[in-house]
This record gives C-alpha cells, structure tokens and sequence, in this order.
C-alpha cells in the first residue's frame, strides 16, 4: 500500500517531465528561434498540434464564458502609446523585486527566489527592505553557483517598442490584455446598446520582461490571455438574474490563514461574507464550470483569497483562480474587484467621459469585475492533467472539444481499394468542418498509438469489410472499443458524439 502511494507521488512529480518530452517529442511547444544558440528565454513557438489545442482552448472559453454569458469580444492592438499606461498606473506600478548575483551576474525574481527557499508563496509586494530581511534570515543563495545575491531593486517589465522615426512615438507592447478593453469602453457604449452589467472579452498577446522565465509556456515574455472584464452598477452588484442557476453550486475556497481547502455553496460566499455580492460569486462559479469541463479535475482546482498586502492596492478583492500541478498550485486566472479604478484612469488622462448613463438618467464610473485567464498556463495544466498511462504508453485523455483533430483516419492495408474509400470518408468528413488526420503508414496499432499521444479521440479505419458492406471501424480513444457505422451515418454519429448527445456503445 504505502510503495503504491510512493510511486504515484513519484510519477506526478514526474508529470512535467513527462509533458515538456512530449511536447519536444511531437512539437507541441518549442523554444523559439532554437535554431540559434543566443535566443533570449522566454519565448515559445507551438507546433501543429500544440497551436490546434491552444486555438480550441479558446473556442472553448470563447462559447463557453463569452457567448453563454452574453459578453461583447473585441481585438485590441497589442502596441499603445505611452500615456495609455500613465493612466492605467503601469508605468509607477509594474516592477518587479529582482535582485544579481554577485559572482556569476545573474538576476533573480527575489519573491520567486525567497518562495522556493522557505517553501511559502511570498507576496511581490512586500517592501524591498522585507525582502532583504528574508534573504538574509533564510541564507538565500544563488541557484545557479551558491553565491550571495546583491540588494534587492525594483525592474520595471514593461516592454518599450519603436514606432515611427525614432523619438516620434513612446509605446510600448501591452504587459495585459484588458487595456484595450477599458479604452473601448466609451465606444461600445455608444456603438452597441451596452446595458450593465455587461461583460466585454478579448483573447489576445501580452508581454512583460520577466528577468528570468522558467518552467516553460507557464512564464514567458511573451503569452496570451483570455480577459473577460464585467463593467456593472455597484449599487445593482446583487441583481444577478440568473444567480439561481450557481446558487446551490459549490466552489473551491482557499481563505485567508487557512490550510485546507473549503467548499461552498455560491449562496454561501456571500452569506458567509467571503465575496461582496452576487455578481462575484456568480463569476466565479462560472469560471470553475468552464475549466472543470474543460478537463481539470475539481479535487485540483481552487480559488485562493488574496491577502490585502498581496493583492493590487485598486482591488477591493482578490481570487487567484489555482490549479495543482507537478509544479505545485499554479495561478491560471486572476480574479480582481478593479472597482472604477481603471475608467476613472483613463477618463482622467485622455480628457474623455467614460461615464455610463443609467437608466434612472444617472452619470456613473461603473466597477469592473475581471476575469484574466493565463491561455498558455491553461493549455500546460490541461495537459498535464490529461497524461495518462495506457497499454502502448503515455497517452492525453483530453476533453475531445480540445483535441487537436476530432478524428483520425486509417486505411488497414494500401490495397484493395481501401486507400480510395478512405479518402472518400477524408473528404466527406472535411466537408462537413470536421478536423481530421490521414495516416496510411505503419501498423495499425503503431497508428493507433501516434494519435491517441497527442489526444485524438477517434480513429475510423476502413478494413476489407468496408469494401463490401460500406462501413468503416470507429474506435474510441480511451476505452480502445470498436463499433461499426455505416459511412452514411458516419458525420451525424461523429458530431453526436463530440458532443456528448450519445455515449460510445
């Protein structure tokens, strides 16, 4: 019993391992620009299964958050000028505590640093002097030679871009994708007939100079985010129509000075006084729906309470939406109360009314509840949480709605015709927007195996009975059970299955 439990804590601590092989292994993610030896850190191509998973990540949030919940989607320019960030605080605001190693010269995130060391989370907020404190109490030393690092200082991770002659234009790339949001705001309401609350979306680039990335797509200069941001009425926070529906739905909470995860019932985070109003506890809810179904297991998902020395000084309240990983409890979502902060800002710098007119005739800032979800971060937890071991190996068990085909295609043998009724199902599959994989070399196990690696969750095979009867083997990935369908039937069965209108049988 007790090597049993040794060996699957081995295995999962394992799981990173395992994942960054096999993302090598197929190209499901690379460094970029590996072909020459001098590339900075921190920036990551994906390969055509990799990129097929992340676009369907965001298909997924796209209908399951933005179009369930009725919110607007935009696509914002990923360079602004630089008076965007005065508004917005950036430019006082977003450092980081990092600290050099005085023999070997490399810098550090001291919070990062400090946190492994003592084995706690270590809020980047802390004053510089409290992190010096730590360093020195807990003999932090550097991980790469065992020297003493220098004091720590605060770095600035705004990325500066070059626009025009140079001196024309200050910009810089946007270090968070919910600016534009914030900076479209007045034309959404005049354009689009905004009635709060009303929740406007974007899935889009970012980037932050991070001194030293590390554990692959999880920190990376540059990344992608999913943003949803709620602009309501604070006095109607608590006139949510359909809080009905999460009411008696219970969600992950870690609270403050607690070690062990508590469920409660969304009803319950407000009458508990965990979260201010409904409209909170309804959003978050909702965001532990939609990565559960996406395929994060519920026992690995919490929402972490955010002490008020953590969290940004415009928060009212804070939620880091978390996730168990080998690399530990992993932030994919920040969950911010952002009250007026953000409109007021940029109402103030740029001389525009970014007021919302209600419909009792009054001139309000409206809040803003954000929903900023990690893509990338997304993409390695599901992942590593869909790894599994089966009979021919390692295999990702993913939701089908994410997997990089919806099928795959084989012909048993290129002979007898086979080859030529499988192109025929290839092209009638295609036709009918079905992502679909043809391979006709190798063994039919050995094909079995190659896409069941990278999550494909059928494979049709057309054998020597398809010739005659016109049907084809449909084999279903993690059960590795057979049925036979008429091609006829082939699309509507196929589509019924994906989603989840009839079980494999």
């Amino acid at each position: 019993m007790n090597k049993g439990k040794k060996e699957t804590a081995k295995e999962e601590e394992n799981k990173y391992n395992q994942v960054m092989e096999l993302a090598s292994r197929k190209s499901l993610f690379f460094p970029s620009a590996e072909i020459y030896p001098d590339s900075p850190a921190g920036f990551w191509d994906f390969g055509p299964f990799g990129q097929a998973i992340r676009r369907k990540v965001i298909d997924f949030w796209r209908h399951e958050l933005v179009q369930k919940e009725n919110m607007l989607e935009i696509h914002g320019a990923q360079i602004l000028p630089q008076l965007v960030f005065e508004g917005s605080g950036h430019l006082k605001s977003f450092a980081d505590p990092i600290m050099q190693c005085k023999k070997c010269k490399k810098y550090e995130r001291a919070d990062q640093i400090i946190g492994e060391k003592i084995g706690k989370n270590v809020p980047e907020s802390l004053a510089i002097e409290k992190l010096d404190e730590m360093i020195a109490e807990h003999k932090v030393k550097c991980p790469k030679c065992g020297e003493e690092f220098g004091k720590v200082s605060k770095f600035n991770m705004m990325v500066e871009t070059i626009v025009g002659k140079p001196g024309e234009f200050k910009t810089f790339l946007r270090p968070e994708a919910c600016q534009s949001i914030f900076l479209d705001f007045a034309r959404m309401t005049k354009t689009m007939r905004l009635k709060l609350p009303q929740g406007i979306a974007q899935a889009g680039g970012a980037f932050r100079n991070e001194i030293s990335p590390r554990q692959s797509i999880t920190r990376a200069v540059e990344f992608a985010q999913m943003e949803a941001e709620i602009f309501f009425d604070p006095i109607r926070i608590n006139e949510i129509k359909d809080f009905d529906k999460v009411a008696n739905y219970k969600v992950n909470v870690l609270r403050l000075g607690k070690e062990k995860v508590e469920k409660f019932k969304a009803s319950e985070l407000i009458s508990k006084k965990i979260v201010p109003k409904q409209l909170i506890a309804y959003f978050m809810a909702r965001t532990q729906q939609v990565w559960n179904k996406m395929g994060i297991p519920l026992e690995k998902i919490r929402f972490r309470e955010v002490d008020k020395d953590e969290r940004a000084f415009y928060s009212l309240a804070t939620f880091d939406f978390e996730v168990e990983t080998s690399l530990g409890w992993l932030e994919l979502i920040a969950n911010n109360y952002r009250t007026d902060y953000d409109l007021k800002g940029h109402g103030e710098k740029s001389g525009t009314d970014l007021t919302y007119l209600t419909q009792e005739g009054k001139r309000i800032i409206p809040h803003i509840w954000e929903i900023s979800a990690g893509i990338d971060r997304t993409v390695y937890a599901i992942l590593e949480h869909s790894l599994k071991k089966g009979k021919e190996g390692l295999y990702l068990s993913l939701n089908p709605k994410l997997a990089p085909a919806d099928c795959a295609i084989f012909p048993l043998v290129n002979k007898e015709n086979m080859p030529c009724i499988a192109l025929e199902v290839k092209e009638l599959l295609q036709n009918a927007w079905f992502d679909v994989l043809y391979d006709d070399s190798g063994s039919i196990g050995r094909r079995y195996a190659r896409v069941d690696e990278v999550g494909v969750p059928y494979c049709i095979t057309i054998d020597g009975d398809s010739t005659k009867k016109k049907d084809v083997t449909l084999r279903e990935r993690d059960s590795g059970k057979q049925i036979r369908v008429k091609i006829s039937e082939l699309s509507d069965k196929l589509r019924k299955l994906l989603n989840s209108e009839i079980k494999f049988k």
